[in-house]
This record gives C-alpha cells, sequence and structure tokens, in this order.
C-alpha cells in the first residue's frame, strides 16, 4: 500500500472508531442544520478533526479542504475530507453512510479511501494500482443492456426548484432499467459502482468532498465518470454520471 495511502486509512479508521462509539447512543447526538435537509452533528465534527488529525502529523505541510471545516493552507498536496456523508442515514441508525478522504495532486485524485464503519468495508484506491475492497481486487460491473442496469442517484437535500427534469429522467429510468436507488451517500454509491454493486450513477449539485474519492475508485475498477454531457468538469458543476462503459453511455444517452 502507498504510504500516503496508509496514513488515509489510518485516519479513516480513527474517524470510525469516534462514529461507532456514537452510533451506540445516537439519542444523545447533538444535530443541527445545515439547511434544508442537511443535518450536521457533533460527531462530524469530531470524526472530521480525528482525520485532520493524522493526516497534519504525518504530512504538515499539505492543504486540507473538509466539509465542516473549510479550506486550510496551501500546497499542491491537498486532503479532500468528508467525515461522514451521509449524516441523515447516520443518525436514523441506517447503516449506509461513509468516511471519505482523497489526496490531489495538482487537482488530480492520486489516492483514494471510502470506508464505512457500519460494515467495516473499506475501499482504496492508488493512482495507477487498482481499486480494492477490504485489500481484494475489485472492477466495475460487465453489465451491458440496460433492463440489467441498477443506477444510484442523487441531488442536494431539500431541494426541488430546478430538479423536475432530473425528477422525470429518474421516474422514466425506473422503467427501463432494473431499478433506481437514491441511497443518501454519495461517495459510498460511487464505491458500489466500482465494485459493482451499482451499474451506473447520477449525481447533481454536488461538493469535491462527495465526489473526489469516488473519481479514483471508480477509474481505476475499470469504470468511466464524466459530467451529464459528456465531459470531465463534473469537479466544476458538481454534476456527473458514472459507470461501467455501457451502462455510462446509456445513462449520457438516455432523454
Amino acid at each position: 500500500m502507498h504510504p500516503m495511502l496508509n496514513v488515509a486509512v489510518k485516519a479513516a479508521r480513527a474517524a470510525g472508531k469516534i462514529i461507532n462509539r456514537a452510533e451506540l447512543d445516537l439519542d444523545q447526538l447533538k444535530i443541527g442544520l445545515k439547511g434544508p435537509n442537511d443535518f450536521v452533528t457533533e460527531t462530524d465534527q469530531a470524526a472530521e478533526a480525528a482525520i485532520i488529525e493524522v493526516l497534519k502529523q504525518a504530512f504538515p505541510s499539505h492543504a486540507i479542504l473538509a466539509e465542516e471545516s473549510g479550506a486550510s493552507g496551501q500546497s499542491e498536496y491537498e486532503w479532500v475530507i468528508d467525515p461522514i456523508d451521509g449524516t441523515a442515514n447516520f443518525i436514523h441508525g441506517y447503516p449506509h453512510y461513509a468516511i471519505s478522504i482523497a489526496l490531489r495532486v495538482n487537482g488530480n485524485v492520486q489516492q483514494a479511501v471510502v470506508y464505512n464503519p457500519a460494515t467495516n468495508d473499506l475501499f482504496t484506491a492508488s493512482k495507477g494500482e487498482g481499486a480494492f475492497l477490504n485489500n481484494r481486487r475489485i472492477r466495475v460491473s460487465r453489465r451491458a443492456k440496460p433492463h440489467e442496469f441498477l443506477v444510484g442517484f442523487a441531488f442536494p437535500s431539500g431541494k426541488t426548484e430546478g430538479f423536475d427534469h432530473i425528477k422525470k429522467k429518474m421516474l422514466a429510468l425506473t422503467e427501463s432499467t432494473a431499478g433506481i436507488r437514491k441511497s443518501g451517500s454519495a461517495v459510498l454509491d460511487l464505491a458500489y459502482v466500482a465494485c459493482g454493486r451499482l451499474d451506473g450513477y447520477l449525481c447533481f449539485g454536488l461538493k469535491p468532498w462527495d465526489l473526489a474519492a469516488g473519481v479514483l475508485l471508480i477509474s481505476e475498477a475499470g469504470g468511466l465518470m464524466t459530467d451529464p454531457d459528456g465531459n470531465s468538469n463534473f469537479f466544476e458543476t458538481g454534476d456527473a454520471v458514472a459507470g461501467n462503459p455501457k451502462a455510462l453511455q446509456y445513462l449520457i444517452s438516455f432523454k
């Protein structure tokens, strides 16, 4: 394992211990709102602090871009962090959420960790070295026919204005595919594309910390990720399509 990836795994597991302890007594959580249906808890903040502490001990000069504490430092090396992607799931005791840590070097993702502490599933990837789930190599699915595709999707919580066309597309996709899933954790769903649990994924209005680790996992697993028009500016727009090559082609062309 790459030394930088090893540190990221250590950071993710440190955060996972905090999250697992909190999950034992969810009724005591202090929960705040950043926006409509956009939750934050003291556990998000504590987990993020633990991640940053581990990373900064190893790499004090590296920059940080984190969901809760924002951006700090200037460096060609930037850690992109989401301490709990799927906070609404977490506070309901629904075990579909993940810690996401990615390292961008000059804007390009080189290392990625996605860790679900509820299931102990650990997804990792290093640029050019493949993608792994619990140390076993993973690949995107080989399904090639639309009626076989299981497709995940996401758009910002609590937002409905301007998304009518997306809702219509999702409804139409339920009739042409094996099914649509909105699970509440974008980065974990992207990891599921990487390991073949999902064949494709559509997301809209997301942030870099929702996407960064998933981008590398998918590419290293033989998949593709673009914006809805087939271009590469999804980090700027927050709108992306991912999948195995056949699923991606279908989802981009589907109107």
